[in-house]
């Protein structure tokens, strides 16, 4: 299953807010579709989906690369659920989103394939790519990465900058300062349910 390119606003309609997703809000408040208004009471399966839904599709990755960081975050000690949310924070696409580099994670993503990103002085152009604490985070220096940046940073998508990142405008600079803690993470998602959606296939 390839990444999701189809109606933004409709996955918000369905799964809740999602703020690296768009920064459009919908206008109508119940689900999409014929039947959105109403909707049967779900199963333990639908409501776990949702929630696993709701992380692949804010974070924009395919249902191999999902499997595959669940994978990683059972192999390190502690809560599972919260490693894996500390694994997709981590990437250099959304800490770019949460630098206010791009107003969504997509247009960071962007960003950074198109090599306008630095890291530790050296363009990298994967987005996938796990930042680390110390690391420097630059927009490349030049005209077109510069004045892309500028704009974006006129209309960031999240107004609070997180704890384990710094920001300088001016020099278009940031730091990962640490690795991100549980409450800094923007989305409204019960990692618990993920974990257990995925206990029977990964």
């Amino acid at each position: 299953m390839s990444r999701y390119r189809g109606p933004r606003l409709r996955v918000i309609r369905r799964l809740g807010d999602l703020p690296g997703l768009t920064r459009k809000s919908a206008r109508r408040a119940y689900p999409p579709g014929q039947h959105g208004q109403n909707r049967k009471k779900r199963s333990e399966y639908a409501i776990r989906l949702e929630e696993k839904q709701k992380l692949r599709l804010n974070y924009g990755l395919t249902e191999k690369q999902m499997l595959r960081y669940v994978r990683r975050a059972r192999r390190v000690t502690g809560s599972t659920g919260q490693v894996l949310l500390q694994l997709l924070e981590m990437r250099l696409d959304n800490t770019v989103f949460r630098m206010g580099m791009a107003p969504t994670i997509p247009a960071a993503r962007q960003l950074v394939n198109h090599g306008h990103v630095t890291v530790n002085g050296r363009v990298v152009d994967i987005a996938s790519y796990q930042c680390r604490p110390g690391e420097t985070i630059s927009v490349r220096d030049r005209d077109a990465s510069r004045k892309l940046v500028e704009n974006n940073l006129q209309y960031p998508g999240l107004a609070n900058l997180p704890s384990h990142l710094e920001f300088d405008k001016n020099k278009m600079t940031g730091k990962v300062n640490s690795l991100v803690e549980r409450e800094w993470v923007a989305l409204q998602v019960n990692e618990l349910l993920v974990v257990e959606y995925y206990s029977r296939q990964a």
